[in-house]
């Protein structure tokens, strides 16, 4: 039997919709809920302290990002994503992501003080098993990198390809030394530093290559090999 998502009690405001949305999502990548099993709105509505129809609400919205389908009279169902559409999917995250990064370091930077407090706080996560903690970080660390490009549309994208890489692969790595991960993050934020776009597009090819290695066994087809991008 499936054990029960560990969802945490809500209280209502304006923003209901949204709070379970992100728990509903923070569920997901943790992997307490699981693709093939269907959930009823009203018992997950129970479990957060609030009736279903934020539940339903925002399980729509899932619904149209593709990532659980509705199961009539029943309930939702997440969506099972092949190992071939996540590498996909990463395969694209690397195109953009490198691009962008190459274009942020294109000169040194000294405005990079809220990425190493980020930086910080994956460490820390990872350093206590934390999933969801490291994951959040992980993503603000991400789109406040591009964010420097000033691309609105790149970020939306990204932020897009991002959610849906994460919610179909990060629960494998509850088991994983989450620290251990975060040092490549070091490195990407070095060479945005000191204004290296090469440097900084390749180790950014050679992260998400890495991801789509523990996740899917396969290595996005437009990454090119790792030992060619290695940090000097």
């Amino acid at each position: 039997m499936t054990s029960a998502p560990a969802l945490r009690t809500l209280v209502g405001s304006p923003s209901l919709r949204a709070q379970v949305g992100q728990q509903l999502r923070d569920a997901l990548v943790a992997g307490e809920l699981v693709p093939g099993v269907v959930y009823s709105a009203p018992v997950l509505g129970t479990q957060l302290g609030v009736s279903a129809t934020p539940v339903r609400e925002a399980m729509l919205d899932l619904v149209r990002d593709g990532l659980v389908e509705t199961v009539r009279n029943k309930g939702f169902r997440v969506v099972e994503l092949s190992p071939q559409r996540l590498a996909d999917l990463l395969a694209v995250r690397a195109d953009l992501e490198s691009a962008g990064l190459a274009r942020v370091a294109a000169a040194p930077r000294d405005d990079l003080e809220e990425l190493e407090v980020l930086l910080a706080d994956m460490a820390a996560a990872g350093a206590r098993g934390d999933v969801r903690g490291y994951v959040e970080a992980d993503r603000r660390f991400h789109l406040g990198l591009l964010a420097l490009d000033g691309n609105v549309l790149l970020l939306e994208l990204v932020t897009d390809l991002r959610s849906r890489t994460q919610l179909h692969g990060l629960a494998p790595l509850a088991g994983e030394p989450l620290a251990h991960t975060a040092t490549e993050h070091h490195a990407l934020l070095d060479a945005v530093r000191r204004g290296d776009p090469a440097t900084a597009s390749a180790l950014m090819r050679t992260h998400i290559a890495h991801v789509a290695d523990r996740w899917t066994g396969t290595t996005p087809s437009s990454t090119p090999t790792p030992e060619h991008q290695e940090a000097p």
